[in-house]
Formats: C-alpha cells, sequence, structure tokens
C-alpha cells in the first residue's frame, strides 16, 4: 500500500493527461508537439543531468544491464510464440510483437525518480539507454519487410540513446558541470517527467479489437507485465542485486509497451491500430502491477 500511494501521483498525471486532452480540445498538434518537446528535449537534459554527475557502481551496474536484457530476450520469445498460437496477419503479429519486450522510459524514470531520486533516474537512464538498441533491432527487425526504415539511422538519432552516450562519456572522463549549466539542465529535468506522463496519458486509445482479438492481446499484456518481471525478478535474484539496483531492474521489466511503438508500426505499414490499444492497455493495468510487483518482491 505504500508504494502504490507512492506512485500514485504519477498515475494520476498519466490520467489527467487524457482527461486534458477530452476536455480542453487541444487538437492533436498541441499534444505532437508536447511529445516532440518531451522527447528531443526535456528527457535528454535529465538523463544526461542525472547520468553526468552520478555515482555508478560499475560492479553492479553490469548485471542491472544483463538482468534487463535477459528479461527482455524472455518477452520476445513469449511474444514469438503468439504467431502460432493466435490467428493473425503476419503484418499485424509484427506489429504487436514489439508490444511483449517495449518499454516506456517516461514512466521508468518517474518511477525510478519517486523512490530512489537522482540515483533512480541514473541507474533507470543506464538501463533503458542500454536495452534501447536490442528493442529497436527486435522491433524493427520483424518490421522491415514491410517499411524500408533503416536500424542504424534510427539508433543513431535516438535522443535518448545519444543523452545515455553523452551522460555516460562525461561520468567516466571526470569532468563536471559549470553551475550555469547544471541549473539549466535541472530546469529542463524538473519539467521532464510531470510534462511527459501527461502526454503518455494523451495517447491513450481503447477502440475497436487488435488484430488476432482479446485473447491474443491477453498474452501480450501478460508477457510484458507478468512474465518479463518474474523473470527480472529470478535473475536479479540470481546475481545478488538489491536495493536500488534490484528496484530498477524490477521497474524496467515491469513497464507498460512505450507509445513509440505505435510511432514504428504507423511509419512501416503496420497495424497501428492494434499497437495503440496494446499500449493503451498496458498503460492502465501497469497501475495496478507494477505497484504490486514492487511491493510482492521486497
Amino acid at each position: 500500500m505504500t508504494i502504490a500511494l507512492a506512485l500514485l501521483p504519477d498515475f494520476l498525471l498519466i490520467l489527467l493527461g487524457q482527461a486534458l486532452r477530452r476536455w480542453l480540445h487541444l487538437g492533436d498538434h498541441f499534444w505532437a508537439g508536447l511529445e516532440k518537446l518531451v522527447y528531443f528535449v526535456l528527457f535528454p537534459a535529465l538523463l544526461f543531468n542525472a547520468l553526468a554527475r552520478a555515482n555508478l557502481a560499475w560492479a553492479t551496474a553490469a548485471p542491472l544491464v544483463i538482468t534487463g536484457m535477459l528479461a527482455m530476450i524472455t518477452g520476445m520469445l513469449l511474444g514469438g510464440l503468439a504467431r502460432w498460437l493466435f490467428p493473425m496477419s503476419p503484418v499485424s503479429f509484427a506489429s504487436q510483437f514489439q508490444c511483449a519486450f517495449r518499454f516506456n522510459t517516461y514512466i521508468g524514470l518517474a518511477v525510478a525518480a519517486k523512490l530512489h531520486g537522482a540515483a533512480g533516474i541514473a541507474a533507470m537512464g543506464l538501463a533503458t539507454g542500454a536495452m534501447v538498441p536490442l528493442a529497436n533491432v527486435a522491433a524493427v527487425g520483424m518490421l522491415a519487410r514491410h517499411g524500408g526504415v533503416s536500424l542504424w539511422r534510427e539508433l543513431a538519432k535516438n535522443p535518448l540513446v545519444l543523452a545515455t552516450l553523452a551522460g555516460l562519456l562525461w561520468n567516466m572522463l571526470g569532468l563536471t558541470l559549470a553551475a550555469p549549466a547544471a541549473q539549466f539542465l535541472g530546469r529542463l529535468a524538473e519539467a521532464a517527467i510531470a510534462l511527459g506522463l501527461l502526454a503518455v496519458g494523451s495517447a491513450l486509445r481503447l477502440r475497436g479489437t487488435p488484430g488476432g482479438g482479446h485473447k491474443a492481446a491477453g498474452w501480450f499484456l501478460a508477457t510484458k507485465l507478468l512474465a518479463m518481471p518474474l523473470a527480472a525478478i529470478f535473475i536479479a535474484r540470481q546475481f545478488g542485486l538489491t536495493g536500488l539496483y534490484f528496484d530498477v531492474a524490477l521497474i524496467f521489466a515491469a513497464l507498460p509497451t512505450a507509445s513509440s511503438a505505435y510511432i514504428l508500426a504507423q511509419r512501416m505499414g503496420g497495424d497501428g491500430a492494434s499497437v495503440a490499444w496494446l499500449i493503451s492497455a498496458s498503460t492502465l493495468a501497469a497501475m495496478v502491477t507494477l505497484p504490486l510487483w514492487l511491493a510482492f518482491a521486497r
């Protein structure tokens, strides 16, 4: 109950985003602009600021990254079984497959910050930054036959990956931020989480029926929100992870699907409507499952 109450303000921001979209009628242009602001400016500033100044325990961070990677591979393997378990078109499967393992970085950073402050942001930034290439390789690879998006071009211009790499490099070189620069980045970081969660809420869609029906959707949701966290707990305990790094590994595995999965499906000629449904359902369900996993694992 304590963890659920601690995370409640962040989940309320997601619901507020959906309410504002309905009530204020600001239009798609406003929300698309907000998403771009968060994705290209605010969250990169948050990641760089946290990683550049963090005191990272590299000996423990490596098992954290490996735990996240193995948990995500578990999601890929189970998600891949849907091709044979449920009747759906190859395009629909290729689109929905990514919903079994892709993760919402905005929510991950918000939850990690709530539980562990700046250290949580740094650890989550490290975990998500390391996982983005693998997630994109799997998602783009499955959809590649339906579009001409270049995987390496996508990675090279991903602002979250670039900010993570820049922050880690700055940290490893032992550089320090000048006070005005640190304050500037800090102001941007303060706005990142609230606006990011509002943007997540504004994108919620639960109209129609996903390809393969609700049984297939249930399989993808169970893989993402139940199987991946369970795998992460098992693997993290084998590595002896505790405290901050255990929590971050579990939070990462229990995150709902990223909204960027819809953008990728649309851009590559996939089944965007089914992906939008799964993103929305996983986000709403994670408001219950994520606090439960954190409470159960402690």
